[in-house]
């Protein structure tokens, strides 16, 4: 193979015929402006061949359909290594995948666990094993040097009955045990005769069993302290055959001498019967002792109550293995229940003042005083609110105790009424999802959740975080034995946690749901995924892996791919953080500018190279010849607050959080500090409670938000809050930004205008592809047709029918200077500015899109081909866009100028994919807004936006459980000055340069 990837006229989509050259084993960053083209020369020319040629390898089946997927535009493409994407995008909505299961680690934690965890009884807590010949032999030798004792083995090999199967319980009360019939006098009176009987028959099924044993050399019997001959049969007439009888094995005086004797007795009785026993037996003269009976079974059961148990596998701790899911939440950890968010909706009520919502009505309110008097007496205070409580105070109240049923058995005796309509209905409001009241949200059988390790079962192993976890098995202590088996796995589970840790999600716990993470989050789990699998030859494309990062976290990202290149793979990284970019080994600098004015090579090379590169922009900011200016004036707050107290979710302990309105706000910490816990889940849920809004994106919306915190002040000053997230804008490819911001009804309203489409009686909706009319009959107006490749992920292809246009031929005729509906939908945003000037109502709308960054975006580029970032900021352009011509109006209209100045904006990384000189002019859409009478409240890592702040609440001081609280808040200035703040140690040097910049920590693998 070459030494490097060799790319010759690239034309794929805005690239101009560009030459690359890709060196192999380096990391290589793509730097540019926002769409100058960086993606489609990594993702969609170099990822994108890689794939065709991957697919060139498979089955005739899947080749079939090769020539209609469309090769990247390029004349040459030579060194190509076998190529990996890891996309920022979040795809994962498995309910059942966790950050354990995505990298791995639960993989080797169920076989870590299988092979050697210890397995405790279910029903008295003792050790179930195996009682193996060594073991047996030491605690023999451990006995008194001559003690005298009988090695027997039963007659009848015991049978084996294995444990049953955990079953779901269900919320109704327990049936009691059938009672013991009374034993009669007749009864006794006949007992003699069917031993008789059963005498009779038992000796008939042992008579060919005795026979054998004979034959084989076992002429002697013990029962009850006495060894009997059976050398005829009448000789067994003593015996009482209803009682146990054993086969004496041997006769032994215990000492180090004779441990092949116990060994060899030890291994007939495991033949024979499956278990051993040792009678001791005292010496002449020693007096009646007390004998010992030893007892040990070949078998898997519990050295206390000999229940016997099956041997766990790794298939018992998957949580996705009918085999090991617990039975009644099938694995997924809740149910449908009575919802305890439902039944104490107000967590900052106390009991006196009515925590419990359904003892608040007037039906029930007497087990309202019920629980009180129960309280009082059980000491529990009635005054304190509920989240105070302890969790025992909280489960004597859910449970009960004594004559006091709990919520729960009120809920069970009402479940007996269902047949009434009204209780029907009083239930159905508390219903929801809820902890599974069998594994309580471990999602693993009772028989899985016994096995330990340590003294912690697997699920409390992943409920760890990463930090955490790291401890664990650092400090695990097994036994030789034990380590011998588990050495290899703990190299693993230990090698991938590192990798987590290095790669800054040491606050996710392993079992954090996968779907939950942030696209940055995920990306950043697939790296270290990838590193643990210590893949070699391999060419990684990464789409900006910093994102969501703090940049004290920076150089352990830079660090994990440094290892992944030392492995002798070859990293191609698609980036805008200059200190990744000032990491790389080979830097390619994309431009001038977007779209059809990027796809230029503007410099090749070392970063000292790009950088005294005065064709470079990246090159500028790098060296400092270009800057986002600190700003000379900030706002300061005025009497116009927002202030929450007692924020309690996640690793929030009662944050109280100030947020001065009218002004630029960002919320900065280390990821896993809680700021999108407080702003998301909290602040937002609690405006639009206390607004009256609906938003479907409010997660848990079902539920109120009054039990997670304790008081809201200020939202008289707000009129409306509006979330401007990364989620995607539209799920079908139908979905545009030019159709997101109401541009597209004024375009198409604009070709009905036209003569050939009046003299074809065309209206605007001909002209859209959302409903039949003038779209293509084929693809419904998608422009692609889905093709199932059976065993492979489907395909989307060109539809044959209109080419990809969306549009029927008669729509595709009429034109608008000299161009199609369907032309235009392929133009950017800056080339539709210059071709739509003259129409007001359609250029202002656009113009708000390049405002914010987007100008080299196509207006009809499909939603899901979007990033996060460009999503979020396409929803802020319309937004932009609406409050311009609120304001507009806003001159005769005074009632409108009010309710504009009363909008807060809540931004999640609005600078995701965006280079320094765009972030410029997202900072220059934020003015205009709050000039517009808005404020904004801004989560945030990029160091550039933070110091344009004019307040910041900087959370911290680490992630996860080290986190939830606020370190510092005031101006940028405030956040250097407070020495416990991560990110003013950071911001030093950016507000002044002169600062020396602070070196981040590293942990560098063993």
């Amino acid at each position: 193979m070459n030494d490097q990837i060799t790319i010759r006229g690239a034309r794929t989509h805005n690239l101009k015929g560009i030459d690359v050259d890709i060196p192999h084993n380096a990391l290589t960053v793509v730097s540019g402006v926002s769409g100058s083209g960086k993606s489609s020369l990594a993702f969609d020319t170099v990822y994108a061949e890689g794939q065709r040629r991957y697919v060139e390898s498979l089955s005739a089946y899947a080749r079939q359909f090769l020539e209609r997927i469309e090769k990247p535009d390029v004349d040459h493409m030579d060194g190509l290594a076998p190529a990996i994407a890891i996309k920022q995008k979040n795809q994962t909505r498995n309910p059942r995948s966790t950050v354990a299961t995505a990298t791995e680690i639960y993989d080797y934690l169920r076989l870590l666990y299988a092979r050697c965890g210890t397995v405790t009884c279910l029903h008295c807590g003792g050790i179930v094993k195996h009682d193996t010949v060594d073991e047996i032999v030491t605690t023999l030798l451990a006995l008194p040097e001559g003690t005298r004792t009988y090695a027997l083995f039963p007659i009848v090999r015991a049978e084996i009955k294995i444990e049953p199967m955990q079953v779901p319980t269900t919320e109704a009360a327990p049936e009691s045990p059938a009672p013991k019939p009374k034993k009669s006098a007749k009864s006794k009176s006949t007992k003699s005769a069917s031993s008789v009987l059963g005498l009779s028959s038992i000796t008939d099924a042992l008579k060919d069993r005795l026979t054998e044993l004979r034959r084989r050399g076992y002429n002697r019997l013990y029962q009850s302290g006495k060894i009997v001959e059976f050398s005829t049969p009448e000789s067994l007439l003593e015996l009482d055959f209803t009682q146990p009888i054993f086969v004496l094995v041997d006769r032994l005086s215990l000492s180090p001498d004779i441990r092949a004797r116990v060994v060899d007795a030890i291994e007939t009785g495991y033949r024979e019967s499956g278990e051993i026993q040792f009678h001791t037996v005292p010496r002449d003269g020693e007096g009646e002792g007390k004998p010992q009976h030893l007892r040990f079974s070949a078998a898997f059961e519990c050295t206390t109550c000999h229940r016997a148990y099956r041997e766990p596998e790794p298939r018992l701790f998957s949580f996705n293995n009918p085999y090991g899911a617990c039975p009644r939440c099938q694995g997924f950890g809740n149910t449908i229940d009575f919802d305890p968010n439902l039944i104490i909706p107000d967590k900052s009520k106390t009991l006196a003042a009515g925590a419990v919502a359904p003892w608040t009505t007037t039906k029930y309110r007497a087990h309202h005083g019920e629980m009180i008097r129960a309280a009082k007496a059980a000491g529990i205070p009635t005054d304190v609110p509920w989240y105070d409580l302890t969790p025992d105070q909280q489960r004597f109240v859910e449970e009960g105790s004594g004559s006091f049923p709990g919520v729960r058995g009120f809920f069970a005796a009402l479940e007996r009424k269902k047949y009434k309509l009204h209780v029907r209905v009083f239930l159905s409001k508390y219903r929801g999802y809820a902890l599974c009241p069998d594994c309580r949200g471990q999602r693993l059988r009772a028989e899985a959740r016994a096995v330990l390790i340590n003294n912690q079962n697997i699920c409390e192993v992943s409920a760890l975080t990463i930090t955490a976890a790291q401890n664990f098995f650092d400090n695990l202590q097994l036994s030789p034995s034990q380590l011998e088996i588990a050495g290899k796995i703990l190299e693993e589970v230990r090698q991938r946690i590192h990798f987590l840790h290095q790669v800054g999600l040491d606050y996710l716990t392993l079992d954090r749901l996968s779907s939950t993470l942030s696209g940055g989050e995920s990306q950043r789990i697939q790296l270290a995924t990838s590193l643990g699998s210590r893949l070699v030859g391999a060419l990684y494309v990464l789409d900006e892996p910093s994102i969501g990062l703090h940049t004290r976290d920076t150089a352990k990202l830079i660090h994990i791919m440094e290892e992944l290149r030392d492995l002798g793979n070859t990293i191609l990284v698609v980036e805008h953080d200059p200190d990744v970019i000032r990491a790389a080994d080979h830097l390619l600098d994309l431009g001038p500018g977007a779209g059809e004015l990027g796809g230029h090579l503007l410099a090749s090379g070392t970063v000292a190279e790009v950088t005294a590169n005065p064709a470079s922009i990246t090159g500028k900011y790098l060296s400092g010849r270009l800057t986002i200016p600190v700003p000379k004036h900030r706002r300061e707050p005025g009497r116009e607050h927002l202030k929450l107290t007692g924020a309690r979710i996640h690793n929030l302990r009662g944050v109280d959080i100030d947020i001065p309105l009218n002004l630029l706000c960002c919320v900065t910490g280390v990821s896993g500090s809680g700021k999108s816990t407080i702003v998301h889940q909290v602040l937002y849920r609690a405006l639009m409670q206390a607004l009256n809004r609906e938003d479907s994106q409010t997660e848990g919306s079902t539920h109120p938000a009054s039990h997670l915190y304790r008081e809201l002040s200020g939202t008289q000053h707000l009129n409306d809050v509006i979330l401007v997230d990364q989620s995607p804008i539209g799920r079908t490819p139908r979905s545009n930004p030019v159709t997101y911001i109401k541009a597209f009804d004024d375009i198409r309203a604009l070709f009905a205008a036209q003569p050939d489409a009046k003299r074809k009686g065309l209206g605007p909706g001909h002209f859209s592809f959302n409903v039949p009319g003038g779209r293509c009959d084929v693809c419904e107006g998608d422009g692609t047709v889905t093709v199932e490749m059976q065993f492979l992920a489907d395909i989307e292809l060109p539809c044959e029918e209109c080419n990809g246009t969306r549009y029927k031929s008669s729509i595709l005729d009429i034109k608008y200077k000299g161009k199609n509906i369907h032309d235009v939908l392929n133009m950017t945003v800056k080339e539709a500015l210059v071709y739509f000037a003259g129409h007001p109502k359609i250029v202002d709308k656009l113009y708000v899109l390049d405002e914010v960054g987007l100008g080299y975006v196509r207006l009809g580029q499909s939603a899901t081909t979007l990033s996060g970032g460009e999503a979020q900021r396409v929803k802020l352009a319309s937004h932009l866009a609406t409050a311009r011509s609120i304001t507009n109006r806003s001159t005769t209209n005074e009632a409108a100028a009010k309710a504009r100045s009363r909008t807060l904006y809540i931004l999640d990384e609005p600078t995701t994919g965006l280079h320094f000189d765009d972030v410029a002019k997202l900072l220059a859409a934020f003015r205009k807004l709050i000039e517009g009478g808005g404020s904004l409240l801004v989560i945030e890592h990029n160091l550039d936006v933070i110091k344009s702040a004019d307040w910041v609440i900087d959370m911290g001081p680490e992630g996860g459980s080290g986190g939830g609280q606020i370190v510092a808040t005031g101006t940028p200035e405030d956040i250097i000055a407070n020495p416990a703040s991560h990110t003013g140690h950071w911001l030093a040097h950016v507000l002044n340069p002169s600062t020396p910049k602070p070196e981040a920590e590293l942990q560098v693998t063993a």
